[in-house]
C-alpha cells in the first residue's frame, strides 16, 4: 500500500530530480569540483552552516560565488571525501519545494601514521526552487550534528 496514494507523476518526476540534485552536489563536494557544486543554486541562493543545535544562529552563511566557492573549495583540505546521503522527506508545493536530508560524511586527513578519519553526521535542511534550468537550491542550511575523529589505517 502507497503512503502516497495521490501523487501525480509529475510531483513522482519533481521528487526524484530534486533527490538527484541532492547526490549531485555530494558528488561533486567529493569530486572537488566547485563550480558544478554551485551551479546547483538558484540565483541569490544561500548557504547556511551550523555546527551542532539547529536552533541557535548559524555558524557562516554564503551568500555570493566567491563565498560559495571558497567554501566548497575547503574540501580540498582532506586526502578524500565520501558523502554518503540517506533517507530525505521532499514536499513539494508547486515551483518550490522544501526538504530535509541525512548525511554520513567521511574525511580522510593526514597520511601515514598520522591519517585520521573524521566522520560528520550531517543534517541538510533544504529550500528548493524550480528554474529554466531544472530544480535548484534556494537555500540548503547544513546542519553537523556530531563528528567522531580517529585513527585510520590504510
Amino acid at each position: 500500500m502507497s503512503a502516497h496514494p495521490d501523487l501525480t507523476w509529475r510531483e513522482v518526476a519533481d521528487r526524484l530530480e530534486i533527490r538527484e540534485l541532492i547526490d549531485a552536489y555530494a558528488h561533486h563536494a567529493d569530486g572537488r569540483e566547485p563550480e558544478k557544486q554551485y551551479g546547483l543554486y538558484a540565483e541569490h541562493g544561500r548557504t547556511l552552516v551550523q555546527l551542532g543545535d539547529a536552533q541557535t544562529a548559524p555558524d557562516q552563511i554564503l551568500t555570493t560565488r566567491e563565498e560559495h566557492l571558497a567554501g566548497f573549495g575547503a574540501l580540498s583540505q582532506y586526502e578524500a571525501t565520501t558523502h554518503f546521503n540517506g533517507q530525505s522527506t521532499i514536499v513539494v508545493d508547486g515551483d518550490g519545494a522544501t526538504g530535509e536530508t541525512y548525511c554520513l560524511a567521511h574525511h580522510l586527513a593526514g597520511s601515514g601514521a598520522d591519517r585520521e578519519l573524521i566522520v560528520m553526521s550531517i543534517r541538510y535542511e533544504d529550500v528548493f526552487r524550480r528554474t529554466a534550468a531544472g530544480w535548484r537550491f534556494a537555500e540548503r542550511k547544513l546542519v553537523i550534528r556530531w563528528t567522531d575523529t580517529r585513527p585510520s589505517h590504510p
